[in-house]
Order: structure tokens, then C-alpha cells, then sequence
């Protein structure tokens, strides 16, 4: 049976939009509660695809969080595999991280919705789907291109917003998986963090996400579906809920 295993480290950041395609597409996914259930190595090989997901830490917090170490020993096997990983947010970083590359604090806090600019990489692999709408951004750190990989989306703020490992492997700083109809939950579980940035609002971000969150949810379908060679059947989408 088609699998798919993703690590969460806090409960609200999920596959999102991304679950509903992998679901309808026939995947049986899996959850795995980082900090909470040890994962065997060969669980995490034997996966279609393994999805590391985001949360408020960061890569150089592993003397905090020992179970870093075991998600960057998980990925070092995929990778060096060859086999199909996806990491959001955090799980970008780790990859970056298991790559060679450095993680560290960024300027400053990139938090809300905000259209990518595409490197001519970008235009020409799945991203192309993300040209032109604006997309959730949600981080504090940031990581310097690993090398052999491919920069595949910036920002002013943040130059390496995306990149590609060969076919294999995809790293999204920001987060195309979420949903309007569950981003509640991303408002209180980071309400401390949003009353500590100056000029961001639960109010604001409640408003763009019912602006933006429908149509990106739509593109990330297509995104993840050619990335992962689902394919674009029309059953193959995120059911849109405002």
C-alpha cells in the first residue's frame, strides 16, 4: 500500500491541503508525534514519502530537543537513498542542515502572506504553480543553500525560500499546505509570537488568509501532484472551505 509518514512537532501545522491530495490519490498517511514516538529507521525508509513539518524550534535547539538528532539521522538515510522527502518550515532547515549546510536566526521574523519571486529554476519545476499568489510565510531562522542543491524561490527577506535536491528531495521554507478552514488554530497556538512582532495582528492575518488561502491551497495541489508525479485528476484537490 502507498504510504506516507510525516513528522509533526506541533499539532496544528499538518499536511493540510498536501493530506487531502495524498489521501484522495489513495497514500495512507501516517503521523509520527515528534518527542513522543521514536520512529524505526526502517518505517521511515519503507515510506512512499517522508514529510518533516514545521514548529517554533530551531535545528541548533538539539541540545533542548535530543529527538532533532533522530529526525537529521532519518533524513541523512533518505536522502543519501535517493528516495522522495519533503520538508516544511523546520523541516526545510533539518534537510539543509543533514546537507552541510548552516541554520541560523534570521534578521528578523518572516510572518504572513507573501508572494515568492522564482529563480529561472523555479519557473521551470513545480513551483511555477505558486507564481504570482502570495503563499504563508512563518519563521524566524534561515539556512544557507546546501551544496548541489538547486534555489528554486526568494524574498527580499529571505533569499533561499525553496530548493531541490535532484528529483528527490524538496525544501519549502514557507507553508503552501495551509488551510483557511484550520488556521484558527495557527492563531492561538502562536498567539504569544504574534503579540511579539510590532505591526502583526491576529485580525490581519485572519483577513489575508480568507483572501489568499483558497486559491493557494488549489496550486499546492498541483504542486505536490507534479512533484510527486500524482497527477492532475480532477477529484485530486483540496476541498476549499473559507
Amino acid at each position: 500500500m502507498k504510504s506516507v509518514l510525516a513528522i509533526r512537532h506541533v499539532h496544528f501545522e499538518d499536511l493540510g491541503a498536501f493530506g487531502t491530495v495524498l489521501e484522495t490519490a489513495g497514500y495512507t498517511i501516517r503521523y509520527s508525534e515528534a518527542g513522543l514516538e521514536p520512529i524505526a529507521p526502517s518505517d521511515a525508509d519503507a515510506a512512499d514519502l517522508l514529510v518533516v513539518l514545521g514548529g517554533p524550534i530551531g535545528v541548533y535547539d538539539d541540545g533542548l530537543y535530543p529527538f532533532l538528532r533522530e529526525t537529521a539521522r532519518l533524513l541523512e538515510r533518505r536522502l543519501a537513498a535517493g528516495r522522495h522527502t519533503l520538508g516544511i518550515c523546520l523541516g526545510a532547515q533539518l534537510m539543509a542542515h543533514v546537507l552541510g549546510a548552516r541554520v541560523y536566526p534570521g534578521t528578523a521574523k518572516e510572518i504572513g502572506w507573501a508572494p515568492l519571486s522564482l529563480t529561472q529554476a523555479g519557473e521551470q519545476s513545480p513551483l511555477n504553480h505558486l507564481r504570482d499568489i502570495s503563499v504563508l510565510h512563518w519563521h524566524g531562522d534561515t539556512f544557507d543553500l546546501p551544496a548541489g542543491a538547486t534555489r528554486l524561490a526568494s524574498t527580499a527577506q529571505t533569499l533561499n525560500q525553496a530548493y531541490a535536491v535532484g528529483e528527490h528531495a524538496l525544501g519549502l521554507q514557507f507553508h503552501p499546505e495551509v488551510e483557511a478552514r484550520n488556521f484558527e488554530r495557527w492563531l492561538i497556538g502562536h498567539a504569544c509570537e504574534i503579540a511579539s512582532v510590532p505591526g502583526l495582528s491576529v485580525a490581519g492575518l485572519r483577513e489575508d488568509t480568507a483572501r489568499h488561502a483558497g486559491i493557494t491551497a488549489v496550486r499546492a495541489a498541483h504542486l505536490l501532484s507534479d512533484w510527486f508525479g500524482i497527477g492532475h485528476d480532477a477529484d485530486v484537490q483540496p476541498k476549499v472551505k473559507a
